[in-house]
């Protein structure tokens, strides 16, 4: 698959925010956010591609970090090498399970959580997958205004971030869709 770039916003302070119909894992950033469960446990959706294409390091390296850390909370993700991805590192975010309570809090904890993760590692581009939009049933068009605003609202507080690049890369066609939408009436004039 090839990337389409169907919306780009760029910052007064200068980064830039893009949305992507394409494959996370081909993504050329210094890293990759994975959507993660608190144990680390990499079996479907983008977890399973990106250990499917990234080698079993990735799987190694999360379990060290439970051993070492414990599990993975929405405030505080893991990261681990890319392995054999094109990415220096998968940070692994977890999102939310739709009919927990406070959804749109803790996704906003989990997206902010990466931003932050990826500054203290001196990073400055990032790929998003659509954390929780998957198997943990997050509402597609609601998960994209939760990133919008949670992007935002970083990068007003935050407009000295060294990441220039930030992008949310969508595979599937209804959670592209869902954002495209969302993110199209979002924009400013």
């Amino acid at each position: 698959m090839t990337d389409q770039t169907l919306i780009t916003f760029q910052f007064e302070s200068g980064q830039q925010l893009t949305l992507i119909h394409g494959d996370l894992t081909l993504q050329r950033v210094d890293a990759i956010v994975n959507a993660a469960n608190p144990r680390l446990r990499h079996g479907g959706g983008v977890a399973a591609m990106i250990l499917r294409r990234g080698g079993n390091t990735i799987n190694a390296e999360s379990q060290q970090w439970l051993e070492d850390k414990g599990p993975v909370t929405h405030a505080e993700p893991a990261y681990t090498s890319g392995g054999d991805l094109q990415c220096q590192y998968i940070i692994h975010a977890v999102g939310p399970i739709w009919g927990r309570g406070n959804e749109d809090k803790k996704l906003t904890t989990a997206i902010t959580g990466a931003l932050t993760l990826a500054e203290e590692l001196s990073l400055t581009s990032i790929a998003f997958s659509a954390i929780a939009t998957g198997i943990f049933g997050f509402p597609r068009q609601r998960a994209a205004r939760v990133f919008y605003q949670t992007f935002i609202a970083y990068f007003q507080t935050h407009p000295n971030s060294p990441l220039a690049d930030v992008r949310m890369v969508v595979y599937d066609a209804p959670t592209v869709e869902a954002f495209h939408q969302v993110w199209e009436k979002e924009l400013p004039d």
